[in-house]
């Protein structure tokens, strides 16, 4: 075998070592996200019907506290906050996996004029709902759980859904409108929007 042959054999050989450990390590990281609960529309509904009158003091708390033209998206985790976005004076302040006791949690409350009294509140009342996030707007969106790669959502609004709202929420994918003012959403997970699992758009 001359020496071209064995240098592309090697080379051939040293790219299906890469390969193999790459898929390796692909499968442990694809095993971590899928090992958490999968939930279901069902059991989104089925949340919202338990915990309604919750889920309506959660909204009713967050607007009383949130500042105008200030935008914001907090999600609580057991150890850390999760999430704690802040758009205000056109400048957006991106955070992940906060310690609830640093000095950038504690400068994203001062921009709100929160106090941490205030955040412990919304938690509570976010955990007494059985929900875990929420962001400002009309609708607030509500954050119930995450699901393998995605998210659900509850979007509250204002008032009840007049039918042109409900046609563009009600798309048969990320959006399924529910009843009244209370539109599901599934999506905003690893890989952007989706649909809600078992629909085929």
């Amino acid at each position: 075998m001359n020496k071209a042959a064995k240098w592309i054999l090697s080379i051939l050989g040293i790219g299906l070592l890469i390969f193999f450990v790459f898929a390796i390590i692909m499968a442990i990281v694809l095993d971590g996200i899928f090992e958490g609960e999968n939930y279901s529309k069902e059991d989104l509904i089925k949340n919202y019907e338990n915990n309604k009158n919750q889920i309506i003091e959660v909204k009713r708390y967050f607007k009383s506290i949130i500042p105008e033209d200030v935008y914001v998206d907090i999600e609580f985790g057991k150890k850390e906050i999760e999430i704690f976005h802040l758009k205000k004076n056109g400048i957006y302040d991106s955070n992940w996996n906060l310690n609830y006791q640093s000095g950038k949690t504690d400068s994203l409350l001062n921009e709100l004029e929160w106090s941490k009294e205030q955040m412990n509140i919304l938690q509570e009342k976010l955990s007494k709902a059985n929900c875990i996030s929420i962001s400002s707007g009309n609708p607030i969106t509500i954050g119930w759980q995450r699901s393998v790669m995605g998210k659900y959502f509850y979007k509250v609004f204002d008032s009840n859904l007049d039918e042109s709202q409900r046609g563009k929420y009600n798309d048969n994918c990320s959006f399924i409108f529910y009843k009244e003012n209370i539109v599901l959403e599934y999506g905003g997970g690893a890989i952007g929007s989706q649909c809600f699992p078992g629909i085929n758009n």
